[in-house]
């Protein structure tokens, strides 16, 4: 599902994982609500989130959107590296990577890891953002 590749263009491997929103865990419904990727070759790490909050209303009436999207902006923090997102933004780039895609019984979950091949990972983050996340 990656953006196709552009002409002559060299392709690099890249992980990514969907950050869903399990607004109550103990049912397992959810909601995609971001994308963390990194293409190790061309040193990117990034993640875009967007909070559907009619869907989490929806979906639980008592979670407080503003502490969701607190979550979610710290997964956006993480993954850049920002100073002030805490130790785990201190890491190195695969170490925050893997971090913020493992297994979690939280609000906020990664998905499984995927792979694919890009020639340009952030037009590829924006992509999949668009297509797995955005309605």
């Amino acid at each position: 599902m990656p953006a196709p590749p552009e002409q002559g263009a060299r392709r690099a491997p890249f992980e990514y994982a969907i950050v869903r929103v399990v607004p109550r865990v103990e049912r397992g419904e959810g909601f995609n609500a971001g994308i963390v990727l990194m293409c190790r070759p061309r040193r990117f790490l990034g993640a875009r989130v967007a909070l559907d909050e009619a869907l989490l209303v929806a979906m639980s009436p008592d979670c407080d959107p503003e502490v969701v999207r607190a979550h979610l902006d710290a997964v956006e923090a993480v993954a850049s590296g920002r100073a002030d997102a805490g130790p785990i933004a201190a890491l190195s780039m695969p170490e925050r990577f893997h971090w913020l895609v493992s297994p979690s019984s939280t609000i906020i979950q990664p998905s499984e890891v995927h792979t694919g091949l890009t020639s340009d990972p952030s037009a590829t983050l924006e992509h999949l953002f668009r297509t797995l996340v955005l309605r």
